[in-house]
Order: C-alpha cells, then sequence, then structure tokens
C-alpha cells in the first residue's frame, strides 16, 4: 500500500513569495489589523501563517493590557 499524498491545503510548505507579500500587507495601518484577524480565523490560510497571525494578535492583546494597566496605575498619581 502505498502512502496517499497530503491533501490538506492548509499544511502545504507558504513560499517566500508569500511570506513577502504577507509582510507587504503588514506595513499598511488598519489593513494590517484587518488582515491579522482574515489570517488567523480565516478557513483558506495556511495553518503556519494562521498560527503566525494568532501569535501576532496576541501580541497585541499583551501590549494592550499593559498600556492599560500602565494608565490605571499612573493617571491616579499625576
Amino acid at each position: 500500500m502505498e502512502p496517499q499524498p497530503n491533501t490538506d491545503p492548509g499544511s502545504e510548505v507558504v513560499s517566500v513569495k508569500e511570506w513577502m507579500i504577507t509582510l507587504l500587507i503588514t506595513f499598511i495601518p488598519i489593513v494590517n489589523i484587518v488582515m491579522y484577524f482574515i489570517w488567523a480565523f480565516g478557513k483558506n490560510t495556511n495553518y503556519s501563517k494562521a498560527n503566525w497571525a494568532k501569535a501576532i494578535l496576541l501580541w497585541f492583546a499583551i501590549g494592550i493590557l499593559f498600556w492599560l494597566a500602565f494608565l490605571l496605575f499612573l493617571l491616579p498619581f499625576s
């Protein structure tokens, strides 16, 4: 019995060209945040790109939480 070829489109390797286009899109303000959500939760996105986008969104959330905590602790003392 021969092994079955991998037919899952999400597990294909992301090419350098696709990563270059992805990074170019992330340089555009507002569009980048929308695209992070599309890549993170879209059905047709490669698994590695989806995980990368989810990690970026988590870092955004952590940064916003630190910023809010800083404001909440700093504001009463000003």
